[in-house]
């Protein structure tokens, strides 16, 4: 898990739902004998962000996630102000059903 973008009324953090802390399995367990070199999985990450404003979160993942992943990208080649990232965000927030719980 890993913060991408926070301010007072977004956050952005990439989600990687299955990744160990260091990508290996644990040492002893039945899943190190049956797949020495790893259990076989897909790739699977997603970005979770979050409205401070509205108290709500929407989590991407799939071709939402691909999407979101695209603008990331393009961000990176052209740094955006903080306006046009909010504005994008914005889009996204709008699917946001979730509330924010503290866990």
């Amino acid at each position: 898990m890993q913060t991408l973008y926070d301010s007072e009324t977004y956050s952005v953090t990439h989600m990687l739902a299955n990744a160990q802390a260091d990508g290996k399995p644990e040492v002893g367990s039945i899943k190190t004998a049956q797949y020495p070199g790893g259990v076989p999985m897909l790739p699977r990450h997603g970005f979770e962000i979050v409205d401070k404003r509205s108290g709500k979160e929407v989590y991407l993942d799939g071709s939402w996630a691909e999407l979101f992943q695209q603008h990331i990208m393009a961000w990176q080649l052209k740094t955006p102000s903080q306006e046009e990232v909010e504005h994008t965000l914005e889009q996204y927030a709008e699917l946001a059903q979730n509330p924010v719980r503290i866990h």
